[in-house]
């Protein structure tokens, strides 16, 4: 279901997102067009510690965890998305699930946080589905689309 990537994986994920740019782009953040390339996922995977592939038939879309601190906070942020071929199939609730498994056994995490546009009902239903708790709005959380966008944060801990 997941799997770290590997810089192998660099060409299939920059494929892979080339191919869904136009329909990441109202929820993504404005990536630089290095971003896009086999050369800047190919820097993208060296650099990340936790970022994974959602496998089904070859990758189906990323997932990660990115902010990890460690000490008496022991949280990180879950981020994720799937290829427009592979939506609606439960991938992306079976990738969160598998990576809560991973934060909060492996990595010994306490808490998790995610953070989804207000409109994107399909995200927030992922992450009510893994048993993750709406806690606010944070305004003009992430730069998408051109603009300061207001996001729900949403949390999980490992007694939840």
């Amino acid at each position: 279901m997941i799997r770290r990537l590997t810089t192998d994986d660099a060409q299939e994920l920059a494929w892979l997102l080339a191919s869904n740019r136009e329909i990441l782009a109202p929820f993504q953040p404005d990536w630089s067009e290095d971003f896009w390339t086999v050369d800047g996922q190919y820097e993208r995977i060296r650099m990340a510690e936790h970022l994974y592939g959602i496998v089904h038939d070859g990758l189906a879309g990323t997932i990660s965890l990115s902010n990890l601190v460690r000490g008496p906070f022991q949280s990180a942020s879950v981020g994720y998305w799937v290829a427009e071929a592979w939506q609606g199939r439960g991938l992306a609730t079976r990738a969160v699930g598998a990576v809560v498994d991973l934060a909060f056994g492996e990595l010994e995490l306490h808490r998790l946080e995610a953070a989804t546009l207000v409109d994107n009902v399909a995200s927030q239903r992922v992450l009510e589905k893994n048993r993750f708790t709406r806690i606010g709005v944070a305004p003009r959380y992430l730069h998408i689309s051109g603009a300061w966008r207001d996001h729900l944060l949403f949390q999980r801990t490992v007694e939840d």
